[in-house]
């Protein structure tokens, strides 16, 4: 089979508990619009974007939280445009009690000019939003493997 294009990431589906808390999550804390949603009973879900561009879909079917240690999802990565960007995102996740797994902006390697901050959703889904470049001299903390790898 000869591909005719390259393909790229359309949109990334994910299973969430409860879709209200997910939606304030995505949606009030990320800047992620609601372009549609529906259901019946348990079975709700909704599109989420930006610009009217499908980014993100939540499917209410989850009854547990993130498992990191199984076959899947290893984390879900956006990133932005500058450093001052990542340091907003962080502040207001901060003011909302996210968890994260490293304190502040850190590179994604020793030397490395990309880094980000690291965090999770309500329901432990592990998320990234980096920039490629400006966090050259960010503390490293995992030094013999990608930050962004076990976390």
């Amino acid at each position: 089979m000869t591909a005719t294009s390259a393909l790229r990431t359309g949109h990334v589906g994910l299973n969430v508990t409860d879709l209200e808390r997910s939606l304030g999550f995505y949606g009030e804390v990320l800047g992620f619009d609601v372009l549609g949603q529906g259901g019946e009973g348990g079975r709700r879900f909704a599109f989420l974007g930006q610009d009217g561009q499908l980014t993100l879909t939540l499917w209410q079917q989850a009854d547990g939280a993130y498992a990191p240690e199984r076959a899947g999802l290893h984390h879900l990565a956006w990133e932005a445009g500058t450093v001052d960007e990542v340091t907003a995102f962080e502040a207001r996740l901060r003011e909302r009690g996210v968890d994260f797994a490293y304190d502040g902006v850190v590179a994604h390697g020793e030397g490395a000019p990309s880094g980000g901050i690291f965090f999770h959703d309500p329901d432990g889904t592990r998320l990234e939003i980096s920039v490629p470049t400006g966090t050259a001299g960010a503390p490293v903390p995992v030094a013999s493997a990608p930050t962004c790898g076990f976390f």
